[in-house]
């Protein structure tokens, strides 16, 4: 560590460079009004960094954070938080330019290793008006083919025998709000966070349908009273590595084991519904709105279906970084042929958006060398991804009789990807919840996509019930596997 590297304490704020912003705000008298379930990066580097924009702005001190961690690995940022006096960096880097906030809105986090109960009681209190959410895609219990609650997934089915005493984060969530029911507390606000289309909508009829299999009252209530928001968010963030932490002590002089290291580029659409009050978001760059299923669909079918577009087809190349990938002009051509000719003839309009120059944005974003972002992150958790992201525009393309072959070809490469090789042999790696069962069916059917296909939750009947899709989709295997993932893409980019 460089001599002139501080240790991120609260105590030694003032000694940091000039050039870091730190909080000006008295921490002491920040408050809770907002518990966040999923303190990962992303989380720190958007919605905590627009709640630590607001308290330095207004001084609006009842929205401070309080982090929730619900899996074993969240004792790693309970133990970074705490010795670090809940500070943390967040460092946003461009080409040219490098420019660093400590971050002060999270004050508390309770982790339920520590106990069940603590967590519980917090999420209960009065003093609790929003609970937000980053619990990833596939955290909200979603059978992707039929749209329905999944009411045999192991998590539930624990909760629903032993209700007071909840492991998952619906679990905790039903619980803490049926003690505020009994109390004669209003709910508190239910905010989604996550690439969800209509994710407050997601959050609302699967957290209804649990609470309907534990109690049919909790339902009845929380239908009535409860306000759950759709929202938009937006911003590249990679997973905090190792050279991230020294290009924080090295630059900025500051020693922190979990800094975060984003894009400069931020975007927070919130639907306007917060019954029992809300911080004024709209002060620091957030836009408030009735309507947000037009920006969500915009960033979802372009932004994250080209993520999907690049990883895997850069991974079976011997891509890392997305930089890297965006550089390959077969790759940087394949995603913006998709998104103009493919994505956006079926997109609706969106309110004061221009199209055309939000398409070139995300090109210069997605070649970005300075975040370092992996193909790898963008990679996990296909399953919940590719039907979220490109299975959807596939499905109104057949509809309308748009172009889909390069939508259909990102679909092919994801289960290309799946027999954990590359063209040379390289291993790849897969993290995905489903991982054994994809890559059995993967390896089983190699340039046969038809054992993939038999898992009914991901793939809905409109897709494996077209013959347009499944003769496009299997002479794009055939080309992965026949020619290599080369002239795979050349074909398809060059044709």
């Amino acid at each position: 560590m460089p001599q002139n590297a501080l240790p991120l304490k609260e105590a030694n704020l003032k000694s940091f460079s000039p050039d870091v912003r730190v909080p000006t705000y008295d921490r002491k008298k920040v408050g809770q009004s907002i518990c966040h379930v999923g303190v990962g990066g992303f989380h720190r580097a958007h919605q905590a960094l627009y709640a630590d924009d607001l308290l330095e702005q207004s001084g609006a001190s009842e929205w401070g954070l309080c982090g929730i961690g619900l899996l074993p690995q969240d004792v790693r940022i309970r133990d970074v938080l705490r010795d670090q006096d809940y500070l943390y960096v967040v460092a946003e880097r461009e080409v040219g330019h490098d420019a660093a906030t400590v971050v002060g809105s999270i004050v508390n986090f309770l982790w339920t290793g520590d106990g069940r109960e603590s967590v519980l009681q917090k999420l209960a209190s009065p003093d609790t008006k929003v609970v937000s959410m980053t619990i990833t895609e596939g955290g909200y219990y979603l059978n992707q083919a039929t749209g329905e609650f999944d009411a045999q997934h192991p998590d539930i089915k624990r909760d629903l025998e032993h209700p007071e005493q909840p492991d998952c984060s619906f679990g905790y969530i039903i619980e803490a709000l049926n003690r505020r029911r009994l109390a004669g507390l209003p709910p508190f606000t239910v905010m989604s966070c996550d690439n969800v289309q209509s994710n407050g909508e997601v959050a609302r009829r699967m957290l209804l349908a649990f609470a309907e299999l534990r109690d049919p009252k909790i339902r009845n209530w929380l239908e009535q009273n409860g306000a759950f928001p759709n929202s938009m968010v937006d911003r590249i963030t990679p997973a905090t590595t190792d050279e991230h932490r020294k290009f924080v002590r090295d630059t900025f002089g500051i020693d922190d084991s979990w800094p975060v290291v984003p894009e400069a580029f931020r975007q927070w659409v919130i639907e306007d519904h917060f019954p029992h009050g809300r911080p004024a978001w709209e002060r620091v760059g957030a836009e408030m709105t009735s309507n947000v299923l037009p920006y969500e669909k915009m960033k979802m079918r372009l932004l994250n279906a080209s993520h999907q577009a690049m990883c895997y087809i850069g991974l079976l190349l011997g891509y890392t970084y997305a930089d890297e990938a965006m550089a390959d002009r077969q790759i940087s051509t394949l995603l913006e042929r998709m998104m103009n000719e493919e994505v956006t003839p079926v997109l609706d309009p969106v309110p004061g958006i221009d199209l055309a120059d939000y398409k070139r944005t995300l090109i210069r974003r997605f070649s970005n060398p300075a975040i370092k972002d992996t193909l790898l992150r963008l990679a996990t958790e296909g399953s919940a991804r590719i039907p979220k992201f490109v299975l959807p525009s596939i499905a109104d393309s057949l509809y309308s009789g748009t172009p889909n072959r390069l939508l259909i070809f990102t679909v092919a490469s994801w289960f290309r990807y799946l027999t954990g090789t590359d063209d040379q042999g390289n291993r790849l790696e897969i993290i995905d919840p489903l991982k054994n069962r994809l890559q059995e069916a993967a390896k089983k059917g190699q340039e046969d996509p038809g054992p993939l296909l038999e898992i009914g939750e991901l793939f809905p009947s409109a897709l494996t019930q077209s013959p347009v899709f499944l003769d496009q989709l299997k002479e794009a295997m055939r080309y992965l596997y026949g020619e290599g993932s080369r002239a795979a893409l050349t074909r398809y980019v060059e044709s």
